[in-house]
């Protein structure tokens, strides 16, 4: 019976009488057939095309990353190699993380602030010894660029990472585990960089996660060069095992927590777009010094406002650049990583035009994930397919706001995307539930509606 009404469904969808359907009774029906047949699909026979992406191959599993330990106002910049990622030749759909106690209770941000955490693929000697990945790898895998020196992260969020989306849209994929392109004798494994300050007992929460060098008491970066006196902070003040200024007779105990994170994947079949990544940082000044080597510094200072403008409500600070992307296509996916204070980020094209933009939310409250005056998502940017096209070599502007309402330290001002180069042939039909873009439908349906 569950099987008859099925295939009704999709008869119906494909008749005439569909045409008779106002717009909106349309769409509720379509999303009706939708769960249905996401709910029937182990009983029911689907046409094989509608489950090249998703259907029953979709897998998903949650990790942990070894024990950050952290006392009050303490800070922890660790790398983590050779940690669990799912193996295989794979097209990973999502990467999502959160900081959570030895109990797997999410821990907030007014405690553990998550200044950012990256996910970089490596190649390393097969039969390697677990010792030999304490080691920083010579052969980074990386993304495709922009700033392929700094920032070689496929994944990366900070504060903000319970609630941004990081779906990739069907029919795409982040192609992952393909021995075909690993340096013969190597085999590739997962880094974790995680970058965390414990703010419990601290004199000034904001100066801490702005890591002002003052509060650390910080004259000497980790490498022993002198930090400059016009550096007010930033990561050169706030680097592992530094420590931010405690209240006085403030005592809390030394706890564990991890960063806990899930990754959905597929296994790679034929019907995968593949797409390339680009990280763009809004301080990259390589083509305005006419070079050609990136030249990205990763954070950057907002000065407090002036008088004139205060009295004039205008306290925005906006930092521009321009990058040139190598190669072109679609772009299927976009969000921006700022620090608080952010107002948002945008990514534009040669002749101007808006290709995505990525706005902060801020919390309210005090529980995990709506911490009042944290960063605690970003807003992704999902393009209907094939609408936001960019060429090789074309010139980008970034652009990042933030709030000059007062001085901010250490801010950051990255955006990645992910774009889809164009295939030779249309990609397979797909079965497709790509929360959160409102356009995607399976392909077989779409294409009678």
């Amino acid at each position: 019976m569950l099987v008859c009404f099925l295939f009704f469904c999709i008869i119906l969808l494909s008749s005439d009488r569909w045409s008779t359907f106002a717009a909106g009774d349309k769409m509720k029906m379509a999303g009706s057939a939708v769960l249905l047949i996401s709910l029937l699909s182990a009983i029911a026979p689907i046409p094989s095309e509608a489950l090249n992406v998703r259907g029953h191959l979709l897998k998903s599993k949650t990790f942990r990353s070894p024990p950050i330990l952290l006392g009050p106002g303490s800070v922890s910049n660790k790398y983590y190699h050779d940690v669990d990622f799912p193996r295989g030749h794979l097209a990973v759909k999502s990467f999502n993380a959160e900081v959570v106690d030895e109990n797997g209770i999410p821990v907030p941000l007014h405690e553990t602030y998550l200044h950012h955490w990256v996910a970089v693929p490596y190649y390393a000697l097969k039969n390697s010894q677990s010792s030999d990945a304490q080691k920083i790898p010579a052969m980074l895998k990386g993304n495709d660029g922009v700033c392929k020196r700094a920032l070689t992260q496929y994944f990366g969020l900070g504060s903000e990472t319970r609630h941004t989306a990081t779906w990739v849209p069907d029919p795409y994929g982040i192609e992952t585990g393909n021995q075909e392109k690993a340096p013969e004798g190597y085999e590739e494994k997962w880094l974790l960089n995680i970058h965390a300050i414990d703010t419990r007992g601290v004199v000034d929460k904001p100066s801490c996660t702005e890591c002002k060098c003052d509060f650390y008491n910080v004259t000497i970066d980790e490498y022993g060069r002198t930090v400059s006196k016009n550096y007010t902070g930033g990561l050169f003040c706030c680097y592992d095992q530094t420590q931010c200024r405690l209240k006085e007779g403030f005592n809390g105990e030394v706890r564990k927590v991890f960063l806990q994170y899930t990754v959905t994947w597929l296994d790679w079949t034929d019907a995968v777009v593949p797409v390339k990544i680009y990280i763009f940082d809004v301080t990259d000044t390589a083509m305005l010094d006419g070079t050609h080597e990136d030249s990205c510094k990763v954070e950057y200072q907002v000065e407090e406002c002036s008088p004139e403008n205060r009295a004039n409500n205008e306290c925005i600070h906006t930092k521009t650049t321009r990058a040139v992307l190598p190669r072109g296509g679609d772009i299927v996916y976009s969000v921006a990583h700022q620090h608080s204070g952010g107002v948002g980020a945008s990514l534009h094209g040669q002749d101007g035009r808006l290709l995505c933009e990525s706005l902060p939310t801020y919390g309210t409250g005090k529980e995990a994930g709506n911490e009042a005056n944290y960063i605690v998502g970003m807003s992704s940017c999902y393009p209907k397919p094939g609408s936001i096209k960019v060429s090789d070599g074309e010139v980008l502007t970034i652009v990042s706001n933030y709030s000059s309402d007062r001085e901010h330290s250490g801010v950051m001002g990255l955006v990645y995307i992910l774009v889809a180069e164009p295939q030779q042939q249309a990609p397979a039909p797909s079965m497709c539930f790509s929360f959160p873009a409102p356009w995607c439908l399976p392909a077989w349906m779409s294409s009678n509606m």
